[in-house]
């Protein structure tokens, strides 16, 4: 199937072209001609399966189609909330990408930085506005933004917006919309509470699965360390040196542990930027635009703030952490093997993360094999079911959890 095939107009088509985009994705092609006709869509999928441009270019469409006069003044047509700063950005740039040839004005908001640039556009007029929860009720209350006139409201990541705690902000957001109007709800995983939500705001959804919600990407090589707390930093120098980790993501689960890390890896010679909550959003952009570039080798980032990370040929995901909710774990490797390409995701597992390593199991519906060849081994007994794992271990390339099993010296 082409884009041809999904009878998008062709200003949209020659801005997908233009974008080297060549055949949609299996989410776009099954989400696309159902929003066209202007159906409600629930779409369950992982990060990186191209679901912003499933419901961004749909949208461009309809509006498009619907716009009479381009000189009359703009009101918000279409509403789109994320649960994050870069994630927002992310899906600004792919509409304006997007709708370059349609003549249309989008732009989007968020907190940690002063509004003025922001009211100011808005106040020019806009037809489809990206914006965080907190950022938005702010300007809501303060008659910056009106939501009267949406025809389309988006909630992106919705799985976040609970972990994060918005659930009661995306709440108070839907009861300013109008009733009639288009829904879509895109989440990577559905816990009750996103379920009781997605019931109470649409009518007769079409659902999108594209992948099981428990399932990680099969082309992604993962391997577990069992490393006492304190000789994680240790390690995670030690795997470094290797030549083979030509980028590494390393997931942290707080802000003040990013920041150790960052300074732990300083002082052995590591060039490292962290990106979290606390930074502020010309930091957060600067250090991933030079890991994107290739000009930072490793960048140190909490949940919340990775949720928008879009990076490709991302060879190394390492969870230095383990989460402790298993769905995150899914959600994190899948930022790595991207469009058809290899990865690879380390776990380092001390003792008390134990439970947290059974459940991603048990989610996942397999074990994840132990890399037993390291300096830093945990002083305690492995599970015999990890064990035997292990002894299954792949024997890939170098940067695969084989190579790492076999290589690492003690």
């Amino acid at each position: 199937m082409s884009f041809d095939d999904l009878k998008l107009i062709a200003p949209i088509r020659k801005a997908l072209k233009t974008q080297g985009y060549t055949v949609p994705t299996l989410i776009q092609e099954q989400a696309i001609p159902p929003l066209l006709e202007g159906r409600d869509l629930i779409g369950c999928a992982q990060t990186g399966t191209g679901k912003t441009a499933a419901f961004a270019v749909p949208i461009l469409q309809l509006l498009a189609e619907e716009l009479r006069n381009p000189k009359a003044p703009k009101t918000i047509k279409a509403l789109i909330v994320t649960p994050t700063r870069e994630l927002a950005i992310q899906i600004d740039d792919s509409f304006t990408a997007y709708g370059q040839y349609l003549g249309l004005k989008n732009t989007v908001i968020f907190g940690g930085v002063p509004q003025k640039a922001q009211t100011d556009t808005l106040t020019a007029g806009v037809d489809i506005l990206v914006a965080t929860p907190g950022r938005l009720l702010d300007l809501i209350n303060q008659k910056y933004v009106s939501l009267r006139h949406v025809s389309f409201f988006v909630l992106d990541e919705a799985d976040r917006m609970l972990d994060m705690g918005f659930i009661n902000d995306v709440k108070k957001i839907i009861s300013y919309l109008p009733k009639t109007r288009q829904t879509l709800l895109f989440s990577a995983t559905m816990p009750m509470e996103i379920t009781k939500l997605v019931n109470s705001i649409t009518v007769n959804p079409v659902r999108v699965a594209v992948t099981p919600v428990s399932s990680t990407v099969d082309i992604v090589e993962q391997g577990v360390y069992f490393v006492g707390k304190k000789d994680k930093k240790h390690l995670l120098i030690h795997l470094l040196k290797d030549e083979a980790i030509a980028s590494a993501l390393v997931f942290s689960r707080t802000k003040h542990g990013a920041n150790k890390i960052i300074k732990d890896l300083a002082g052995a010679g590591v060039q490292a930027a962290a990106i979290h909550g606390n930074k502020s959003q010309g930091a957060r952009q600067l250090a991933l635009n030079n890991f994107k570039a290739k000009k930072t080798r490793v960048l140190v980032a909490t949940d919340i703030a990775a949720r928008g990370i879009d990076v490709e040929e991302l060879s190394h995901v390492i969870n230095y952490d383990l989460p402790n909710i298993p769905e995150t774990y899914v959600h994190r490797i899948g930022r790595t093997g991207r469009a058809g390409l290899g990865g690879v995701a380390l776990s380092f597992c001390d003792t008390e993360e134990k439970p947290y390593l059974k459940d991603i199991e048990k989610l996942i519906a397999k074990k994840i094999p132990v890399i037993e060849d390291h300096p830093y081994p945990l002083m305690e007994t492995e599970p015999a079911d990890n064990k035997e794992a292990a002894k299954k271990a792949p024997v890939g390339k170098p940067g695969s959890v084989g190579y790492f099993r076999r290589n690492i010296k003690r």
